[in-house]
């Protein structure tokens, strides 16, 4: 009886129903909008997810230092090892992973050459394994986001929203000039990614290949959010898990880290007296 002295009670439900349905229709349907609203939208979306990640500080981002631990799955999901590592980037196309607290196996790729430290000495690897990693560069959401947004060439698209990983999320798809097809997840409250897919194909067979990483554990390392834990998958299987101790961006890390003759040194400072 309170609610209809208040206002009559048709009235009264006209706007509880309205007030019902108003997150709906506020919602942006990416089916219902114009390519350049969805274009615009994800854009919008991106600019802030640049900013959540640090701005200014993850886009200055020049060479990184990692350090964590790894653990690997084998093809029934079950855990097979785990190993210390470091990981070493000098952007754009160097990057350094020593396996191992006493860094017993290296691997070193630097443009299109790579080599590879074991027991056995330093070796050349295939150029098919150089190859895969340029390839490797190009299909990395975090350095999509950081350097290739302006190339000439990509495309972008909202995707809606939904709820991913109990998370509420706004989806973002970019495609670039070579029909690599990114898909972000991009959490709604922090705005930071929190999981990425990135479709590819084999040119020569036209199979599809679909690589899923997870981030989670965001630190704040020297004004950049870094997600501390990452799991990947390929084609829906877990391949390895990502579990950083700490990382710090912008050290000033020397060329020489990421040659042939680095890895020698190595060798002859450390290999030959553990292989005596």
């Amino acid at each position: 009886m309170r609610l209809t002295r208040i206002c009559p009670l048709p009235y009264c439900l006209a706007i509880l129903l309205a007030a019902s349905f108003a997150p709906a229709a506020r919602a942006q349907s990416p089916e219902t909008m114009l390519p350049e609203q969805s274009s615009a939208k994800a854009k919008q979306l991106i600019q802030q997810t640049v900013a959540a990640l640090g701005g200014p500080a993850f886009l200055g981002v020049r060479d990184v230092d990692c350090a964590g631990r790894l653990s690997f799955f084998g093809r029934a999901g079950e855990v097979t090892g785990y190993d210390y590592f470091r990981d070493l980037w000098k952007f754009p196309d160097k990057n350094r992973t020593e396996y191992s607290k006493k860094a017993e196996i290296i691997e070193v790729y630097n443009g299109n050459q790579a080599w590879t430290l074991d027991k056995g000495g330093v070796t050349e690897k295939p150029a098919a394994d150089a190859e895969e990693f340029q390839e490797g560069l190009k299909r990395d959401p975090i350095g999509l986001l950081r350097t290739r947004l302006n190339e000439e060439g990509m495309t972008f698209r909202y995707g809606g929203s939904e709820i991913v990983d109990l998370k509420q999320v706004d989806w973002v798809e970019i495609v670039d000039r070579e029909r690599r097809t990114f898909r972000l997840a991009l959490d709604r409250a922090t705005h930071l990614p929190i999981r990425s897919e990135v479709f590819v194909r084999n040119v020569e067979t036209r199979e599809r290949t679909e690589l899923v990483k997870y981030y989670s554990n965001y630190q704040v390392q020297q004004g950049v959010q870094t997600p501390f834990q990452e799991a990947h998958e390929r084609d829906a299987r877990r391949i390895y898990q990502v579990f950083y101790n700490g990382c710090a961006y912008n050290t000033g890390l020397s060329e020489d880290l990421f040659t042939r003759a680095s890895l020698e040194k190595h060798y002859a400072e450390y290999g030959k007296k553990k292989k005596k």
